[in-house]
């Protein structure tokens, strides 16, 4: 991935997973990398890897189940 400058680096992280999640490469219930995964495919800092994962948790994309990793959420119906 190349970084752009400027930009936080969990944040380049979570909108690149958000879009994986938008176009299917992870389908609704299935588990997407880990923390660990994440160090090393993006070359980051734990801490980067956890504040990406909490960003796609705040825009309500994944669900973290203790002990257990991070799923896709099912999407909420549009009212």
């Amino acid at each position: 991935m190349e970084w752009k400058a400027g930009h936080p680096r969990w944040v380049q992280i979570t909108d690149r997973l958000e879009e994986d999640i938008r176009v299917g490469v992870y389908a609704p219930g299935e588990r997407i990398p880990s923390v660990m995964r994440l160090t090393e495919e993006y070359r980051v800092a734990m801490a980067t890897a956890r504040k990406a994962l909490r960003g796609l948790r705040d825009r309500g994309l994944i669900v973290t189940l203790p002990h257990r990793g991070s799923y896709v959420k099912e999407p909420t119906p549009e009212r």
